[in-house]
């Protein structure tokens, strides 16, 4: 386990990345070599995606990873990065505040700076799940660690609603609600409308994370300019990279002349990945 106040630090200077003069960019990672990829090319932070690492361990998104496995995973990526690590952790891994406390208190053991924990549906429905359950959540969590980062995401884009204007009001209502219970950051995954963000920004006291993981993403300056302190990849990367080995095992097997281009482009060899682990414990 890092020494306390090297911990602290890192959870001060994550609170600091998200108050600098140009957003905090986030590459979200799913292992320990993605983090370290993603810590060479020059991150300041890194945050786990909860569908990449459920598919990289085999499992379906949503809360499908046993904690035990979830906990493991994310404890070999703070084990390698030298910078803050923030943890998506969905709803909390638990059925109950003191189950996702429990979850955190091992997060915060092994050195992570913060953790992303949303609202979502309920189980087995695709209505949003009251309010109230995150900010029991994030009132408890805040009395673990009085600085701990916790980035607040609700769902409001990701269910259906005919009435756009409603649907903004209800994160409004909700991102209030949510920096009222303690959050440090408000996150709206599908708000993708730079006016909407603009008004978020505006109207909550809390930085704005916005998720940039598609093609149709702005650019971080145009995302800035709207308001937005904080864009996340999320799955994005390890889609890219599926894609990617889609391609190479295509050319692998399809028997005729293509040879393995798509692989000899531009790989790392083993030695710079090698590398990437050198002085790690």
């Amino acid at each position: 386990m890092p020494a306390i106040e090297t911990r602290q630090q890192r959870t001060e200077t994550f609170h600091r990345l998200h108050a600098g003069p140009a957003p905090l960019v986030l590459v979200n990672a799913w292992d320990a070599v993605s983090a370290r990829i993603v810590e060479r090319a020059g991150a300041k932070a890194i945050a786990t995606t909860s569908a990449g690492i459920a598919w990289a361990l085999g499992y379906s998104d949503g809360e499908r990873v046993p904690v035990d496995e979830l906990l493991a995973a994310t404890a070999r990526i703070c084990r390698v990065a030298d910078v803050p690590v923030t943890v998506d952790i969905e709803r909390g891994f638990g059925d109950s505040t003191q189950a996702v406390c429990d979850v955190v208190r091992a997060l915060i053991d092994m050195g992570a700076a913060g953790v992303n924990i949303e609202d979502g549906t309920l189980p087995g429905t695709r209505e949003l799940a009251p309010p109230e359950i995150l900010c029991e959540r994030i009132e408890a969590l805040r009395r673990l660690d009085a600085r701990f980062f916790i980035n607040a995401r609700t769902d409001t884009y990701f269910v259906a609603n005919d009435d756009p204007a409603a649907r903004y009001e209800d994160t409004l209502r909700r991102a209030r609600l949510y920096a009222s219970a303690g959050a440090d950051g408000i996150f709206v995954p599908g708000m993708s409308k730079l006016d909407e963000i603009a008004g978020l920004a505006a109207a909550v006291p809390l930085p704005v994370n916005v998720y940039a993981g598609h093609t149709q993403a702005p650019s971080v300056a145009v995302l800035a300019g709207a308001g937005a302190r904080r864009i996340s990849l999320g799955c994005g990367p390890l889609q890219a990279a599926l894609r990617l080995l889609d391609r190479i095992a295509a050319e692998a097997f399809d028997g005729g002349d293509a040879g393995f281009r798509a692989m000899g482009a531009g790989m790392l060899s083993a030695g710079e990945i090698n590398g990437l682990f050198s002085g790690t414990p």
